[in-house]
C-alpha cells in the first residue's frame, strides 16, 4: 500500500502537469519568476512594462511537491488579503502551455522579446553553442592548436 504523502504528491503533480491548456480567466495573469524570496514566496514581473514587480505565494498543496525557478512562467490569481503578496500561483506553465497560449494570441508581448528571454517554444530554433556564455570554471579550450596538430598527423600518416 502506498504512503499517503506519495499518493498526494502524485495527484498534485498530475494536476499541475496535466494537459489542460485552458486559457487563463480574466482575473488570472501570466508572469515570470524573477527570484525566490523564501517562505514559499516568489518575486515576479508582470507582463506590462510599467507595472511593478510583486510577490506571489505558493499554495499549500504545491509546497514540497512542485518547484519554480528564476525565469519560469506561471499563471497567478490575485488575492485580496495580501498587502505585499498580491497573488497566488495557479499553474506552472510548461513549454506546451506557452506554445498554445502563443497560438491563441494571449502570450504577453513583453515575454516574447529576446531581451526579456525567449519562450521555451522558440528557444529550440538555434541549436548553436555560440550563444552560450563561456564556462569560467574550466581552462580556455584552444581549438586552433588541436586542428594544426591533427592536420600534421594526417600528413605524416600519408607518407
Amino acid at each position: 500500500m502506498s504512503h499517503p504523502n506519495t499518493t498526494r504528491r502524485k495527484h498534485v503533480l498530475k494536476e499541475m502537469m496535466e494537459d489542460d491548456y485552458s486559457l487563463p480567466t480574466e482575473q488570472q495573469q501570466i508572469v515570470r519568476v524573477i527570484s525566490s524570496r523564501g517562505n514559499n514566496l516568489h518575486e515576479v514581473e508582470a507582463p506590462s512594462p510599467d507595472a511593478e514587480n510583486f510577490l506571489v505565494s505558493m499554495p499549500n498543496k504545491f509546497r514540497k511537491n512542485v518547484w519554480v525557478k528564476r525565469g519560469d512562467y506561471i499563471l497567478v490569481e490575485p488575492i485580496e488579503e495580501g498587502d505585499k503578496v498580491k497573488a497566488e500561483i495557479c499553474k506552472i506553465l510548461t513549454p506546451e502551455h506557452i506554445k498554445e497560449y502563443t497560438k491563441a494570441g494571449i502570450w504577453p508581448e513583453r515575454f516574447t522579446k529576446k531581451s526579456a528571454g525567449l519562450p521555451v517554444s522558440n528557444a529550440s530554433d538555434s541549436d548553436s553553442d555560440d550563444s552560450l556564455p563561456p564556462n569560467t570554471n574550466r581552462p580556455a579550450h584552444q581549438q586552433e592548436d588541436e586542428e594544426t596538430e591533427s592536420d600534421s598527423d594526417s600528413e605524416d600518416s600519408s607518407d
